[in-house]
Parts: C-alpha cells; sequence; structure tokens
C-alpha cells in the first residue's frame, strides 16, 4: 500500500492532511518530522506557510537533503506556494531581501510575497490543464510569482494568462493554497497522474478507538 506524506515543519499542515484525507483513506497518510518519516512515504505533499522557517527546519532536521536525493530520483512531490519557493532554481530578490536557499529543484524563477502584504490576499479562478469541473479556487496569499520558465518545466495551471502552476515530471508546483479551498481535485488528480490509478476514496467516518487525529500545526506567513 502506497503512502502520502504531509511535510510536517510549519505551515498548512492539517488544511492539507484534510485534503489528502478526502482522497485516500487516513491510514495511507503521514506526517514527515524526520528523514526517517520521510524514507517511509512514496509521495510528499509541501505545504505553504512561511520559506525562511521552513527552509531552515529542512537543514536542521536533515530532511532537505535527504528530499533533493529523493527528487533526483524521480520522487513525486507537490509543493504549494512556500513549497514553491523551497523547490525552486532561481529567486529574485524580494522586497523583504530574507529569502531562503532553495533546493533547486525545479528550473523556474520566482519571486517571494510579490502579489503584496497578508492584506492584498486574494481568491481567483485558475484554469487547471486537464482538471475536470470549471476552473479551480484559486486562494493567493503573499504568494510568490513565476517569473520565468525553464527547459524540462511546463506550465499547467493559470490564472488569465498568467502561470500559476508549473510541473516537472513527477514534480508539480502550485504559486496559490489548494489545500485551503475545500476542493480536493488538485490532490487527487496528483495523486492520479504519479501513481497511474485511481485512488480510492476515503472512509467518511472514523472509529471511536482511533488514536489518528488532524495535525494542529499552524501557518506563519
Amino acid at each position: 500500500m502506497k503512502r502520502v506524506g504531509v511535510l510536517a515543519l510549519q505551515g498548512d499542515v492539517p488544511e492539507h492532511w484534510k485534503a489528502v484525507e478526502d482522497v485516500l483513506p487516513g491510514s495511507q497518510v503521514q506526517l514527515v518530522r524526520s528523514v526517517a518519516d520521510l524514507r517511509s512515504v512514496d509521495a510528499l505533499f509541501l505545504p505553504g506557510g512561511e520559506s525562511t522557517t521552513i527552509g531552515r527546519l529542512l537543514d536542521s532536521t536533515g530532511i532537505g537533503p535527504e528530499l533533493h536525493r529523493r527528487l533526483g530520483e524521480g520522487f513525486p512531490v507537490l509543493a504549494t506556494c512556500a513549497g514553491l519557493i523551497l523547490l525552486a532554481r532561481s529567486l529574485e530578490r524580494s522586497p523583504s531581501g530574507r529569502d531562503p536557499g532553495t533546493l533547486g529543484f525545479l528550473n523556474i524563477r520566482v519571486r517571494r510575497n510579490d502579489y503584496g502584504r497578508q492584506k492584498e490576499s486574494f481568491e481567483a479562478d485558475v484554469r487547471v490543464d486537464g482538471l475536470a469541473g470549471g476552473p479551480f479556487p484559486g486562494i493567493f496569499i503573499r504568494a510568490p510569482r513565476i517569473l520565468g520558465v525553464g527547459p524540462g518545466v511546463t506550465p499547467f495551471a493559470y490564472r488569465g494568462s498568467e502561470v500559476v502552476g508549473v510541473r516537472s515530471g513527477a514534480v508539480w508546483g502550485l504559486t496559490f493554497h489548494p489545500e485551503l479551498s475545500g476542493d480536493p481535485r488538485i490532490h487527487r488528480a496528483f495523486l492520479e497522474a504519479v501513481w497511474g490509478q485511481r485512488q480510492a476514496k476515503p472512509q467518511k467516518t472514523r472509529s471511536a478507538t482511533s488514536d489518528r487525529t488532524t495535525p494542529t500545526t499552524t501557518a506563519q506567513r
């Protein structure tokens, strides 16, 4: 049985957990807080949050180097907002100037917080290639902007004419937050694409004796 990890160092961990559980039974979802956790999963979700904080924690836990190694082996990853920043090959200097180091996997050029501050957050329709059911409700919170896309990377999500989602092999990156939308279509499409099969629908109820709980990590943007 394949297992899905949600990086649980900081950020939108509960929201990603819930979105994945809307697609898979909870028994297939694993929080990733260590190298051993990372090695136990077959795909990973990198949540939105504070990219500099997540970047430091990737280094201090040793998860960063292990994730870099697995990315080179074709490890499936869906990264949103801060997660996209941490996978980018090139960062343009952001207004704050406090930019994290990155894993450099996705051949894209990105600027952090390029849509404005928290109060400028907004929701907009996003067209996602191949996604049935009409536009996706894209939630943009201090979002990065994709300034350039290099060879080996394919745009596949758009806000108007602007690229807001890219993929390279089994790695997807989004500037917005699908985990906050209440719509699991992107999570489902990612798992179906990387595993080549339709995923099981979730169990609608949990046993009263279950010790599995929704994680409580809080996003700090």
